[in-house]
């Protein structure tokens, strides 16, 4: 449909309140100008033909209006601090968007899940802009029909006018981001065959991102007809499985396909249904898998082609597009939106989320504190890390909270360029050589995976005795083997202004180390006996202070992926512990989002894990102890500490994890 008369429907549609709209998806890809495919620049000197560098995360997001079914959407950036805004574009040549708008877990996630003062508006790149806008608002009132929280409705607002149309500076911003992950890009399979001109060329949707192992080479394969491939074929010799859905599980089909030899699985779906996202369920997610697979479209001219007996190939390849999703968060900054792992709104959500959790620590930052700046913007990497030697305040008696006010950015500005893997990151502080406290840990974070827009706000308050010097100095780093981190750091001084009950303000005044960790395996537990403490004088309360967390992978999953428990025992009778049972969920990290993990980032940041997620502080275990002690100066007190799995002694087989642990007990007077 040309522009002009798609913009003449919509007023028709309009005038007449029409509010259905019949959309199929359509399966082959229609090529056509490549230069829809480039980025758009920023702007352009008359005087140069070199393009000016266009706008990044951080930037001031400028107002905008956008006509919309219902009227029209205005941003203004004085709006920001009422909440963020998501812009979604979307495209029917993405098999990603179509699996997206398709999905009834998908609608309904939005529906249910998008956070209060969140507005969403939603575009598209193609010609079919109107049809496109009234399709996906009637997939969404439709998801909302029986919700309680249709209000949602009065957030989300639909342009017809096409991306390329709108004349504002959206389109600079989506074409300048254009990407080819996981939630943007075109991911493709391309059909050749000797009686063909031209190849045919649909698009796909590759199975769940933490299923099969198994990835696309950029060869050429051939593809081998297997009917519905919920039964082994004759050995298929190295071919691409060509097989139905329906009928059997896609776990049954890949299982299937790959006894038969198969080097991968292509299922295409029946006449009128959506490219799905292809997952295991239950037990079969257990079970290896070693083969790509992805769903297309069915191709009438390749089943065809495979049923005369004729020779077809295939290959795949993913084409560089704008990005579908940019936002704006509570500042009036624009934000990327990270990688959407699978089609599901949820990622929408979990991005507003830490929208929401940015701008009630942005609030925070403004409450009354003496802040002694540590590291501004220094780069973090290697054996070394971040090093600064900072004077504090001589009146620091009268303070009794400390917060570590900490941020991981990248080199660039863009997340393809932070550094890969998730790492974790210690800061220790030094205030005197010869001091029992050097090089103590002060605090504890972990690397998102190529996202940088991790910030923190860390109560580390009972570690104030740590500070015995008017002259500190601190050391921040991970792995020298990780790609570098910009990392800032302030350290935040304030009064609790503790009243009631006849009590006095409580100050800690004086830290006794306790257990580290260790290698977590059979022998684990056997490392550590009880120790003995006596009360100091004037001690008014005694508090437990632990930072825990588990890593690495035996054939349990331990300790980043299993259930630990890790207990303080006072006085042989009182058990302190702390259990990390989300480890392994699949979602169990998405729940910390509110709390400021970093979602979407790119690796299986979902999971639960052992005491930590994915660009997010690991909080202190704190317990008060005071009445599991004798308080007489005169009496000794015992604690031991040891770690459980599953309520026993770790006893792998094979490569054992280990814990990371820092554990005080604290005195207060």
């Amino acid at each position: 449909m040309a522009l002009r008369s798609a913009l003449l429907w919509f007023l028709f549609v309009v005038s007449a309140h029409v509010t259905d709209a019949q959309w199929k998806p359509r399966s082959r890809m229609i090529l056509t100008d490549a230069s829809h495919h480039q980025p758009v620049q920023w702007g352009f000197s008359s005087a140069s033909p070199q393009p000016s560098a266009g706008p990044e995360p951080g930037d001031r997001a400028p107002a905008f209006q956008v006509p919309t079914l219902d009227g029209k959407f205005s941003y203004e950036p004085a709006d920001a601090l009422n909440g963020s805004v998501v812009i979604h574009a979307f495209t029917n040549k993405s098999g990603f968007l179509e699996s997206l708008w398709s999905s009834e877990s998908s609608l309904k996630s939005l529906v249910e899940g998008l956070p209060g003062r969140t507005q969403v508006l939603f575009l598209s790149l193609d010609d079919s802009a109107v049809s496109d806008a009234l399709w996906m608002r009637e997939q969404l009132h439709r998801a909302a029909a029986d919700s309680a929280k249709k209000e949602v409705l009065t957030r989300l607002h639909f342009s017809p006018v096409p991306v390329f149309a709108l004349g504002n500076w959206i389109p600079n911003v989506l074409y300048y981001w254009g990407c080819m992950g996981h939630n943007c890009g075109l991911s493709q399979a391309v059909f050749t065959s000797d009686g063909w001109k031209m190849p045919i060329i649909i698009k796909r949707l590759d199975a769940r991102y933490d299923w099969l192992m198994g990835r696309w080479s950029t060869k050429t394969y051939q593809l081998a007809d297997a009917g519905d491939g919920c039964e082994p074929s004759p050995s298929l010799g190295g071919a691409v499985a060509w097989v139905s859905e329906g009928n059997c599980s896609f776990f049954t089909k890949v299982h299937s396909m790959a006894k038969s030899n198969a080097s991968g699985v292509l299922v295409y779906s029946l006449p009128g249904n959506p490219i799905q996202d292809m997952n295991c369920a239950g037990d079969e997610c257990y079970f290896p898998l070693g083969i790509p697979a992805a769903m297309v479209h069915q191709e009438v001219s390749v089943t065809q082609a495979l049923l005369s007996g004729q020779a077809v190939n295939i290959s795949f390849q993913t084409t560089p597009s704008p990005n579908f999703f940019i936002g704006i968060d509570q500042q009036g900054a624009l934000a990327e939106m990270g990688w959407f792992l699978y089609p599901s709104f949820s990622f929408v959500n979990w991005q507003a989320q830490w929208f929401e959790f940015s701008a009630g620590l942005q609030n925070k930052l403004q409450s009354p504190a003496k802040v002694i700046p540590v590291f501004d913007q220094v780069t973090m990497q290697g054996d070394k890390g971040a090093v600064a030697t900072v004077d504090l305040p001589s009146d620091l008696g009268n303070f009794d909270m400390l917060e570590l006010d900490a941020s991981l950015s990248c080199p660039g500005k863009r997340d393809s360029s932070c550094a890969q893997w998730d790492h974790t990151v210690q800061l220790y502080v030094c205030c005197d050589q010869l001091s029992q406290y050097c090089n103590t840990e002060l605090g504890r974070w972990i690397t998102a995976f190529r996202r940088g827009t991790g910030h923190w706000l860390t109560d580390v308050s009972p570690l104030i005795p740590l500070l015995d010097s008017n002259k500190c100095t601190f050391t921040m780093k991970t792995v020298p083997w990780a790609m570098p981190w910009v990392v800032s750091l302030n350290l935040r001084f304030s009064a609790r202004n503790q009243t009631g009950e006849g009590l006095e303000n409580l100050r800690p005044f004086k830290v006794t180390p306790l257990y580290s960790g260790g290698t977590f395996d059979k022998d684990y537990n056997k490392r550590y006996q009880p120790m003995k403490f006596a009360i100091p004088s004037s001690t008014k309360k005694v508090e437990l202070f632990a930072v825990i967390t588990g890593h690495g992978s035996d054939e349990n999953g331990c300790g980043e992926f299993c259930v630990t428990s890790h207990h303080f025992l006072i006085n042989a009778i009182y058990n302190n512990s702390q259990k990390f049972d989300s480890a392994g969920t699949a979602l169990g990290c998405t729940l910390r989002v509110k709390e400021g993990a970093v979602p979407n980032e790119h690796g299986t940041w979902l999971y639960g894990r052992g005491g930590w997620c994915d660009g997010l502080q690991v909080d202190p275990l704190r317990i008060d102890v005071s009445k599991q002690v004798n308080m007489s100066d005169f009496e000794s007190n015992t604690v031991v500490y040891f770690g459980l799995f599953n309520g026993q002694d770790p006893n792998p087989s094979q490569q054992p994890g280990y814990i990371i642990m820092s554990s005080f007990l604290i005195f207060y007077k």
